[in-house]
């Protein structure tokens, strides 16, 4: 009898599948483009050297002011060909209006953006960047970005299609693997006296 019941309600199950709608799961945003600012403080943030500065000098700091109090937890500095700059970037738990950095020495490059991000209210994570360049032939951001992108666009037509360049590589070949150190010796050998 049981068996019976499993058989009907198997049978009914598979019925079901087959003459319902097979749905598609909606489409997501890429996971590179980041929603609008709903909270106002990506507008409200001033920084040092301002966005789309172009400078005489590479600058020695770098300033983030923002219009109310908050946890800032992402600060990176990448050249336009996307190499990390180190800036001893350490998150702290405590909300403040300003940020500063000391910057090292910037090697000359065609621009340099600083992305970042914050806890908000309700700790609502926030994103924002700014770019700047330096040199005596330096050109606003702006400008290099709209040459890089009229390139794409000439090489691959669609302007749909987004090209990211991939990674620099360093190809090395004929090279030991590296060797490392302990930070002590273990000593495998037996005493004379055993």
């Amino acid at each position: 009898m049981k068996q019976g019941i499993l058989q009907k309600l198997t049978l009914f199950a598979f019925s079901v599948c087959i003459g319902s709608t097979v749905c598609a799961q909606p489409f997501a945003t890429s996971a590179h483009e980041q929603p609008a600012d709903s909270t106002g403080i990506v507008a409200k943030t001033e920084s040092n050297p301002p966005n789309d500065a172009v400078l005489i000098a590479a600058p020695k700091h770098l300033n983030i002011e923002f219009p109310r109090a908050v946890r800032l937890v992402k600060l990176t500095l990448r050249n336009e060909q996307r190499d990390w700059v180190d800036i001893s970037f350490r998150y702290s738990p405590s909300a403040n209006f300003s940020y500063e950095w000391i910057l090292p020495g910037l090697e000359p490059s065609i621009y340099y953006t600083a992305d970042w991000a914050i806890l908000a209210t309700n700790d609502r994570l926030v994103r924002g960047s700014f770019s700047f360049s330096f040199g005596p032939n330096a050109q606003a951001p702006s400008v290099a970005r709209a040459a890089e992108e009229a390139l794409l666009q000439q090489r691959y037509g669609d302007p749909s299609i987004r090209y990211v360049a991939p990674p620099r590589t360093q190809i090395i070949i004929n090279q030991d693997p590296p060797s490392y150190d302990p930070p002590f010796t273990i000593k495998l050998e037996r005493d004379q006296n055993d």
